[in-house]
């Protein structure tokens, strides 16, 4: 995986990797990065994306894109934003998320959300790990934040994201 700093994560159907590629690079082409890079991943059904936009709004506005044209998406399934990428390193990690985590105000409850992918380290330590600085109340069912922990071998991305920032394809498509 060439993009080290990819600050998307899509997911796909198995086999449909290259197609995806080819979609995601398009749909940022239509909301504004026309120079955007996007890969596949060692990751069956995963691609990553580095684009000069901002994460957070390439959700509002591919999700809006989804409203308008939803013929456009037949490939991307899901599209997650990605803050940092980091070492698959437990201190690394921890570090990561000190510094996203003021991102959780005082009055919000947060839950981690780990997606792991071709690496040893047990779940429960990647969570320790996440959670080891945040102050605040958990909530497993309906967090305000979610501290994301998406874990691709080597790499690992980390965000603070509100539920709302997934666009989930299948989910929200127009019928």
């Amino acid at each position: 995986m060439a993009i080290r700093d990819f600050n998307l994560l899509i997911s796909t159907s198995r086999g449909n990797e290259n197609k995806a590629c080819s979609e995601t690079w398009y749909l940022l082409g239509e909301i504004g990065d026309r120079g955007a890079l996007v890969e596949k991943t060692n990751v069956i059904g995963l691609i990553v994306a580095k684009t000069i936009l901002d994460p957070f709004k390439v959700i509002d506005d591919l999700r809006k894109l989804l409203s308008e044209r939803p013929e456009e998406f037949r490939y991307v399934l899901r599209v997650i934003p990605i803050e940092m990428v980091v070492s698959t390193d437990l201190d690394e990690i921890r570090e990561a998320v000190t510094k996203l985590s003021p991102r959780i105000f005082g009055n919000e409850t947060f839950r981690v959300t780990v997606e792991k992918r071709h690496s040893e380290i047990p779940t429960s330590s990647i969570i320790e790990a996440a959670a080891a600085d945040i102050e605040r109340k958990v909530d497993l069912e309906n967090p305000d934040k979610i501290v994301l922990v998406e874990v691709l071998a080597k790499l690992t991305g980390v965000s603070v994201i509100r539920p709302v920032d997934i666009l989930s394809v299948t989910k929200e498509k127009p019928a």
